[in-house]
């Protein structure tokens, strides 16, 4: 069964920060090494000084990122920097923004879920890995907090949710432009029947991971921690529940984009690997004159190329050309694959990554780091192997959204980086302090 509640959630407080747009921060996931350090400038009380703060040489196990988080977390609620609200309520929670030249608004809301630890009702389509692991837990174990949300996805074909929480909602609490330029809206509710009305909704659902698979074990792993160290089985115990956002499956507003593969093999025999490609794809050599550096439109041109309802198409991209590969037939990944579903055999990502990667290039799981790297730009894909940051790289179509609840209802996992969800939540809008 899910279970959902409201929560007293912690805000900045709108009285003592003149603009909260100063304060606010992407997901700590995304954020570059440059970005780190213009947020940290930004202002005194920018939110990623909790989420990812630097490190220095000096650390120690009593001073460091952890610690000064948790101290900073302290600090600004005694300042009242950070408040708690007086009660418990649910955050309805909207994002307006731009994608291909349509205005898209996503709509969800902020609750407490209560953990699933065998992932029967919450279900989870890609592996995790320890070090991310290992870096949230110890963030959480410092806060004793949910600094950040994660995202799941649930299925209410008519919309009866947000339907009904729209009735609801009148001026925000909280609007702010985001560091993506995305608008973001929130608001409180706490009218009881609503609230009846969604536990009573999603009780019987099934919720799938759309973004924080790292933070939802981590979650799980904090909870049997704290149960050996504290001898609390409490069910209802703070610590078994987790702080998301929820999203309908079928909202409008959610997108999903590829995420391409830049790669980094400079000893590779390119002219016999473009010959051996020719044993599993078709392969079609295009020209263009990057001297132009117009990458944004080749990267248009290129998407383009590789646009397909019913066939598995790629584009590797060397200097000033690139390649379209097709894949000639589906049944090599039943000869590679044969542990693995229908639906799995059949995704872009499991058939790069097969094929190509382990297969051709000897790219396996295990040094998959050492040689990959990811970015869902598709001109950024281009740029870094014309600035030879990257002797190639794919670019591919993204993955289905009925794909992604396939492999997630199967109890399998994707490949590492097969989903990019937009918009991408904002962090600092709500905390869940335990």
């Amino acid at each position: 069964m899910v279970e959902i509640s409201p929560f007293r959630g912690v805000t900045y407080n709108k009285k003592k920060i003149d603009n909260i747009y100063r304060v606010m921060s992407p997901p700590y996931d995304i954020i570059s090494e440059e970005m780190q350090d213009e947020l940290h400038e930004k202002h005194p009380y920018n939110f990623v000084k909790l989420i990812l703060g630097k490190q220095f040489p000096d650390d120690t196990e009593k001073n460091n990122r952890y610690t000064r988080a948790k101290k900073l977390f302290d600090e600004w609620q005694k300042q009242s920097v950070l408040v708690k609200s007086n009660k418990s309520v649910i955050y309805p929670y909207k994002i307006k923004y731009t994608i291909n030249n349509q205005i898209k608004t996503m709509r969800g809301f902020f609750v407490l879920l209560k953990l699933d630890p065998e992932y029967k009702m919450v279900k989870a389509h890609e592996r995790t890995l320890s070090k991310p692991k290992a870096d949230r837990l110890n963030l959480i174990r410092a806060c004793h907090a949910n600094l950040e949300p994660i995202q799941l996805l649930y299925i209410d074909e008519k919309d009866k949710i947000r339907k009904k929480i729209d009735e609801t909602l009148k001026d925000p609490t909280m609007e702010v432009k985001g560091y993506d330029g995305f608008n973001h809206k929130l608001w409180k509710l706490d009218d009881d029947d609503v609230i009846a009305m969604i536990k009573k909704k999603l009780k019987d659902e099934i919720l799938f991971i759309a973004d924080g698979h790292h933070r939802y074990q981590t979650a799980i792993n904090y909870a049997t921690e704290l149960k050996e160290k504290t001898g609390n089985i409490d069910e209802n115990a703070t610590f078994n529940y987790r702080m998301v956002v929820l999203v309908n499956m079928f909202d409008e507003g959610l997108s999903i984009l590829p995420t391409h593969r830049l790669i980094k093999m400079p000893e590779l025999d390119f002219k016999t690997f473009i010959e051996k490609l020719g044993d599993y794809f078709t392969v079609e050599e295009k020209e263009i004159d990057s001297s132009g550096k117009d990458y944004a439109s080749f990267g248009k041109a290129i998407m383009k190329d590789i646009e397909s309802k019913s066939e598995h198409k790629f584009a590797l991209y060397c200097k000033n050309k690139y390649y379209v590969l097709t894949l000639k037939d589906e049944k090599i990944m039943d000869e590679l694959t044969p542990d693995r579903s229908s639906m799995w055999r059949k995704l872009d990502v499991s058939i790069l990554h097969k094929i190509i990667l382990e297969k051709l290039l000897g790219i396996h799981e295990k040094d998959l780091e050492d040689h990959v790297k990811y970015t869902r730009v598709d001109s950024e894909a281009i740029q870094l192997v014309e600035g030879e940051k990257f002797d190639f790289s794919f670019l591919m179509n993204a993955t289905k959204i009925e794909e992604l609840k396939a492999i997630a209802d199967a109890g399998e996992h994707m490949p590492q980086k097969s989903t990019y969800f937009l918009p991408k939540m904002l962090s600092g809008l709500v905390m869940y302090k335990m």
